[in-house]
């Protein structure tokens, strides 16, 4: 599923255009690196774009946007200070070079907390009725975070 991605993502030492935000409530994606670096687009592409099937940009903020995830405005201090609970990389640069950089929020998608994945729902029009109707619409993780 599109959470269970972006999870292995955020906490992968090998990905470095998605980073958990100061307090590991959030995710913080520099746009121009993820392009290249997931979607295979520009000169220094991987050619990684069978990860997500598309190398449109807007295409993923769709996807975070119908699993519940909401943008928040980026301030410069929330993006520089201690950008990750994970260690910076070497030579300690966090700071972000390729150009926007968007913040996501979910309250089910949090540092150290796989568990919580499973109340990510895509939502659905049968979802969302369950939603507002107050119900808890869960998924099932998979096996191998069980």
């Amino acid at each position: 599923t599109f959470p269970m991605k972006l999870w292995l993502l955020v906490n992968s030492p090998c990905v470095h255009s998605v980073r958990w935000d100061a307090r590991g409530e959030g995710v913080f994606i520099d746009q121009g690196l993820f392009e290249q670096e997931l979607l295979g687009v520009g000169p220094s592409a991987t050619g990684e774009e069978e990860l997500f099937k598309t190398k449109n940009f807007g295409s993923i903020v769709r996807q975070l946007n119908l699993y519940g995830f909401h943008k928040l405005t980026v301030s410069p201090a929330s993006s520089t200070v201690g950008s990750r609970p994970r260690p910076a990389t070497a030579g300690g640069d966090t700071s972000y070079r390729d150009g926007p950089l968007h913040h996501f929020w979910n309250p089910h998608f949090r540092y150290g907390r796989p568990d919580l994945l499973v109340k990510i729902k895509r939502l659905t029009k049968a979802n969302k009725e369950k939603l507002d109707a107050g119900l808890e619409v869960t998924s099932r993780l998979p096996d191998d975070l069980q």
